[in-house]
């Protein structure tokens, strides 16, 4: 008997798993990586054509929360209406991934387009999930914006720098693996 053929997309694969090994902990500790979510939203973006990919992420990103919460011990202090704004948080990140693929290659100029596109789109998502945070957790009705923004601002630094060491991390690995093996890696811009 012969099983019909079910193909794999090891890219997809590859980012579900990253984000499953680091989601726990936004921004690592001595044993834990830090969060690489945004990097692999916007990754799947510039890599993945299939919107239903972008979804699958979002449950899997939820799902590792709750097991994360109700049996790792895990604070659920961000839990909040606010949570529902990670939808436009990592939507942005994979709208900027889609927007960087018009730079498809690995050349100097494109790998720094789709670096800065990457600022830009965590910039972005930084301001709308603590924005959000802000206003509909309920938890800085004592706080006035000026407060709550000298309190984050801390934050924002290891938000974009773990993202941008993956980015770089990963795209330099990719490189590494193109040289050598380019009928495999080439087929990162295809997987759809």
């Amino acid at each position: 008997m012969n099983l019909p053929y079910s193909k794999i997309s090891y890219p997809a694969l590859a980012l579900s798993l990253l984000m499953l090994a680091t989601r726990s902990h936004h921004f690592g500790s001595a044993i834990a990586l830090p969060d690489a979510s945004l990097a692999v939203f916007f990754l799947a973006g510039l890599w993945a054509a299939q919107s239903k990919f972008f979804i699958f992420l979002l449950v899997e990103a939820t799902c590792i929360d709750y097991v994360a919460i109700t049996h790792m011990g895990v604070s659920s202090y961000c839990i909040s209406p606010a949570y529902v704004f990670l939808i436009p948080t990592y939507g942005i990140l994979w709208w900027a991934g889609r927007t960087a693929k018009k730079w498809p290659t690995f050349t100097t100029s494109d790998v720094l387009r789709k670096l800065a596109v990457l600022v830009v789109a965590t910039t972005a998502a930084f301001a709308i999930s603590n924005g959000s945070f802000y206003t509909l957790s309920g938890k800085f009705s004592d706080s006035s914006s000026a407060e709550y923004m000298a309190r984050i601002s801390q934050y924002f630094l290891p938000y974009l720098t773990s993202t941008l060491i993956y980015y770089i991390s990963i795209i330099a690995v990719v490189k590494l693996l193109s040289n050598f093996l380019p009928y495999k890696v080439n087929a990162i811009n295809r997987f759809n």
